[in-house]
């Protein structure tokens, strides 16, 4: 899956738990990849803007989930 802003490859970050960050209007895409795989996440109550840029925000994934797994996952979407 493609990053609506930077055009690369989103990724799962491991640093302090297993989360991506993602533009609030992609969140929907990748709830329905979530679920459609059964991928334990839950996210942030609020998000944020920086410098202007578009809002983003959070999406935590569950504990003991794979998040190599996940990044698979999110590779094989286009």
């Amino acid at each position: 899956m493609i990053d609506a802003s930077t055009k690369k490859p989103l990724h799962v970050s491991t640093k302090g738990g297993a989360y991506i960050m993602v533009q609030v209007q992609q969140l929907d895409d990748v709830r329905n990849v979530f679920d459609n795989n059964n991928i334990s996440y839950w996210v942030d109550e609020f998000a944020i803007s920086l410098n202007g840029e578009p809002e983003e925000i959070v999406v935590n994934l569950g504990r003991g989930t794979n998040a190599e797994a996940v990044q698979k996952i999110l590779d094989g979407v286009s």
